[in-house]
């Protein structure tokens, strides 16, 4: 992943307020579904951001190891109840100690964050090591065809609320750019207590379902299935693969 996060991951401030301003976390439901299915004990979320996906297995008594590159995410999810019997890890998936895990995990944007493809290959071969021989990786990725870019403006992304230790805060995304498969966007804070307005940028790549297939055989993985994201019907696609031996 990369070395320098985005500051809405990495920005203290910013990093307090993520939670709150995504407190429908039913899109994990699909990821906690696919651990039951296959029978997984033994959990890596690359890319845990916060901890909440990474405390939910946790309660369900998988061992988790949640690993990402931004430690003010990482404050934040060491400080949640249960966070104790997660194996919190600072870095990117390269950077793994050695394990043989269950079933690894990528959620929400995590897969598309990986803008070369140097970067995506490696983080593939980083979680094939990091699996069983036979283990399941499970991550989503936007359907470009959607184009789901058009809707990443303030009138459509904007939210007030008023957040414990915050106050009330306003936020809302802007389309920056759109480059071939990269797209680029910021997002605006703006805190009402003390007037401060900060900024965000990010960029995502949005890959083909050909491109995503090749990269993963490539990496040593058989695609078995390819499901329906259930938040965002139609728009983006969930890829299981399993490790070759």
């Amino acid at each position: 992943m990369s070395a320098v996060p985005d500051p809405i991951f990495d920005d203290a401030r910013l990093a307090a307020i993520y939670d709150p301003f995504d407190p429908d976390r039913s899109d994990l439901d699909l990821y906690l579904g696919v651990a039951a299915e296959f029978g997984a004990r033994s959990v890596l979320d690359v890319g845990c951001g916060t901890g909440t996906f990474a405390c939910l297995l946790a309660e369900r008594d998988i061992n988790v190891t949640g690993v990402d590159p931004a430690a003010a995410s990482l404050d934040i999810a060491r400080a949640k109840p249960g966070a104790e019997r997660v194996r919190w890890l600072h870095g990117d998936a390269g950077s793994l100690p050695p394990l043989e895990v269950d079933l690894a995990t990528m959620t929400g944007n995590v897969a598309q964050v990986f803008l070369t493809d140097e970067d995506w290959s490696a983080t593939l071969r980083a979680v094939h090591a990091a699996l069983r021989p036979g283990g399941y990786l499970v991550f989503e990725t936007r359907d470009p065809a959607r184009r789901a870019w058009l809707d990443w403006n303030r009138e459509a992304t904007f939210q007030r609320a008023e957040i414990p230790g915050a106050g009330e805060v306003e936020t809302w995304a802007e389309l920056t750019a759109v480059h071939g498969d990269y797209v680029s966007f910021r997002h605006w804070f703006v805190f009402a207590a003390d007037g401060a307005t900060l900024t965000s940028d990010s960029t995502l790549r949005f890959r083909s379902r050909t491109e995503i297939d090749e990269s993963v055989a490539e990496a040593g993985f058989m695609v078995i299935d390819v499901r329906d994201a259930p938040d965002r019907p139609g728009r983006e696609w969930v890829f299981i693969a399993r490790r070759s031996a």
